[in-house]
């Protein structure tokens, strides 16, 4: 059994994390961002695991608790991104993030 050493899951996260930013701010396409935002996510979910798995004071399985809540959370968030990615897409035709803002009319 091969283990990674303990700076490697830090550093996977903290690529995830800047590839979820870069995904974040430098896309168009509505369902991209959603896809950069999950992410951005993945990368805290896999700190929560990593620091309760690995931490010496940690208590319990507190990090998988938060961990099972935020991947809901993530889900909850794609259900509500995609029916707005659809409302934009029936009023406006496209799903261009600089559209997003004429839903308000």
């Amino acid at each position: 059994m091969t283990t990674l050493p303990e700076s490697g899951f830090l550093l996977l996260s903290g690529l995830l994390l800047g590839v979820g930013v870069f995904g974040l701010l430098t896309r168009r396409n509505f369902i991209l961002v959603l896809i950069a935002l999950e992410i951005a996510m993945n990368a805290t979910i896999l700190n929560f695991v990593y620091f309760a798995a690995f931490a010496p004071h940690a208590a319990g399985l507190s990090g998988q608790a938060i961990a099972v809540v935020l991947i809901g959370f993530a889900a909850t968030e794609v259900a509500v991104g995609l029916a707005i990615v659809l409302g934009l897409n029936r009023l406006k035709g496209t799903i261009d993030v600089a559209q997003g803002n004429l839903l308000k009319e």
